[in-house]
C-alpha cells in the first residue's frame, strides 16, 4: 500500500538523508518526493510503498526524530490531470476552488503541446477525505478531470473516482462539451438511483448507458446502414421503408414526384440520412417535403428540421411546445422515464423542432383506446389519424388508409419478430433503462389489441422492424 508522509524537516544538510534511512530501515520504498514551497519552506511530501506493518514502523521512526510533529492520518495525496483551454487564466477557476476548499497543491506540472488545450498534472494534499467528493464535483463543473491514482480510504472516494471516469468515457465517446458532460453525469446518477431502488445493479446501469452511446456513435459515418424495402401500393404509388439499426423507421410515400414521410429517426444521423435520401430521391433537399408523425419520442422526431411541414396530434404538438418553453415534455413528466429521455436527447443530439412548421391534425376528446382526430390527403388517397390512449406515450397516433389497407402504427405495434440482430441488441437497452417503454402498460396492451384486431389483413408499417401484413 502507498502512503504519503507530510514531513517537517530542518533546513540543514542531511535532513532528507535521515528520513530516507528511516524509511529504508522500516522496509519502505520511496516512490515519489515533492517539495512545495507554497505550503511551507520546511515541508516535504514523501510517498512510500510498504505494508501496513512497515508503515507503522516508518511513522514511529519519522515521529521520533521530529519529522512528524503531528499524526495526520487522514491526509492523502490525490493525483489528477486537468484538461484546460490553452489561454491565459484558464486554470484560475480551479485554483479558486482549491483555495476555497483549503486544499494545498503538492505537485503541479504543465506545458503547451501544440493543441488548443493544456494538461495540468496536480498532486492535491487532502486534509479530510470526506471533502474529496465535493472538491472533485466542483472541479468537474469547470473542466475535464482525470484521476491518476488514489488511496481507497472509503466508498465515497471510490465512488467519486468511478463517476469521474464514467463522465470522461462519455465525453470521449460522444465528443461532449463540459456542460453536456455534467448533464450526463447528473441524469446517469438519477437513473442509477431509480434502478437501485428496484435492486438493479448500478454498475449494470452505467454499462447500459455506455453501450447505448457506443452503439449510436459506432453506427455513424461509414458505420451507418439502413435496410430499405420498396413496395408498390397502387398505380404510381410507392412505399419506401427505411430501417436503421437504431431509431425509428422512416417511411416515404412517393407519387408522381411528390413525397410524403411518416416519422424520422435520431437527429445525430442527419448527415447519413440526407445522403441516403438524396441518392434515392434526386434533388431531395430542393423538394417540398411534408411529414406525418406518429408520436414525439426523440427516436421518431429527431429529423423534423429536414421537413417543411409536420402534421401530428394536438397532444404531440403540445409536447413540442413544452420543450420550446424549456419544460419537461410528456415522457419526461414520468419520473421513471425522465433520466433516460434526458440522456437520449444528449446522446442523439436532439433539439426541439421549429413550432412554426408543426401543425395539429386534430385533438382527442374522449377516453377510447383509439379516437379519430382528423384526416390528411396524399394524392387521391385519404389517411385517417387515430390517437391512442397514451399507453405508450401521450399523443401516440395511428395513421390509416382504408382504401390502400395500410396502417402506420408507430410504437403501438412494433414488429419484434422481424428485428435484425443490431435492432435486437439496441432495443434491449431502452426497456432496462426506462424500466419499460410504455407509460401505461395496461393501456398500451388494450390499444394494441384493438388495433391489430380491427385492422387484421392490413399492411402494417411499424415504428420498428420490417413492414408486415397481420392476418
Amino acid at each position: 500500500m502507498r502512503k504519503t508522509y507530510v514531513t517537517k524537516m530542518p533546513d540543514k544538510a542531511g535532513a532528507f538523508l535521515l528520513a530516507s534511512r528511516i524509511i529504508a530501515g522500516g522496509g519502505g520504498n520511496i516512490v515519489r518526493v515533492n517539495y512545495n514551497k507554497a505550503v511551507d519552506l520546511h515541508t516535504l511530501f514523501i510517498e512510500v510503498s510498504a505494508t501496513a506493518e512497515q508503515h507503522e514502523r516508518i511513522e514511529r521512526g519519522l515521529a521520533a526524530c521530529g519529522y512528524l510533529p503531528e499524526r495526520e492520518e487522514n491526509r492523502r495525496i490525490l493525483m489528477i490531470v486537468l484538461t484546460l483551454p490553452d489561454r491565459p487564466g484558464a486554470v484560475a477557476p480551479v485554483l479558486e476552488v482549491l483555495s476555497r476548499r483549503r486544499v494545498n497543491i503538492s505537485y503541479i506540472s504543465s506545458q503547451e503541446n501544440g493543441t488548443p488545450f493544456q494538461h495540468f498534472k496536480m498532486g492535491l494534499l487532502i486534509e479530510n477525505t470526506g471533502e474529496i467528493k465535493r472538491l472533485i464535483d466542483d472541479i468537474s463543473q469547470i473542466c475535464e478531470i482525470s484521476i491518476l491514482n488514489y488511496e481507497v480510504t472509503d466508498r465515497l472516494l471510490d465512488g467519486t473516482v468511478f463517476y469521474i471516469t464514467f463522465a470522461n468515457e462519455m465525453r470521449e465517446i460522444l465528443s461532449l462539451s463540459q456542460e453536456q458532460t455534467n448533464a450526463v453525469l447528473i441524469h446517469a446518477n438519477r437513473l442509477m438511483q431509480l434502478l437501485d431502488e428496484q435492486n438493479k445493479s448500478p454498475l449494470q446501469t452505467f454499462d447500459y448507458i455506455r453501450r447505448f452511446a457506443q452503439f449510436v456513435t459506432s453506427h455513424r459515418g461509414e458505420g451507418f446502414f439502413a435496410n430499405i424495402d420498396s413496395v408498390r401500393l397502387a398505380d404510381g404509388l410507392l412505399l419506401h421503408a427505411i430501417e436503421p439499426p437504431c431509431g425509428s423507421n422512416t417511411y416515404a410515400l412517393e407519387y408522381h414526384g411528390e413525397l410524403l414521410f411518416v416519422d424520422c429517426g435520431f437527429a445525430c444521423y442527419k448527415g447519413e440520412m440526407l445522403r441516403l435520401l438524396e441518392e434515392r430521391f434526386p434533388r431531395f433537399s430542393l423538394r417540398r417535403k411534408e411529414i406525418w408523425l406518429t408520436h414525439a419520442d426523440v427516436d421518431h422526431a429527431g429529423l423534423l428540421p429536414l421537413f417543411d411541414e409536420a402534421w401530428m396530434s394536438q397532444s404531440c404538438y403540445e409536447n413540442f411546445a413544452l420543450e420550446a418553453r424549456g419544460e419537461a415534455n410528456f415522457r419526461e413528466q414520468n419520473p421513471l422515464h425522465a433520466p433516460y429521455c434526458a440522456l437520449s436527447k444528449i446522446i442523439s443530439a436532439y433539439a426541439p423542432p421549429d413550432l412554426s412548421r408543426c401543425h395539429a391534425v386534430g385533438e382527442k376528446r374522449d377516453a377510447a383506446p383509439l379516437s379519430y382526430i382528423g384526416s390528411r390527403a396524399f394524392g387521391p388517397w385519404k389517411f385517417d389519424f387515430y390517437e391512442g390512449n397514451g399507453g405508450h406515450v401521450r399523443g401516440e397516433t395511428v395513421i390509416v388508409c382504408e382504401k390502400l389497407q395500410l396502417v402506420f402504427s408507430g410504437d403501438i405495434y412494433v414488429n419484434i419478430k422481424g428485428y435484425s440482430a443490431e435492432q435486437r441488441e439496441f432495443n434491449r437497452l431502452a426497456p432496462f433503462l426506462m424500466t419499460g417503454v410504455d407509460s401505461n402498460p395496461a393501456a398500451a396492451r388494450e390499444c394494441r389489441a384493438l388495433l391489430t384486431q380491427k385492422y387484421a389483413g392490413y399492411l402494417f408499417c411499424p415504428g420498428h422492424g420490417p413492414v408486415c401484413r397481420l392476418e
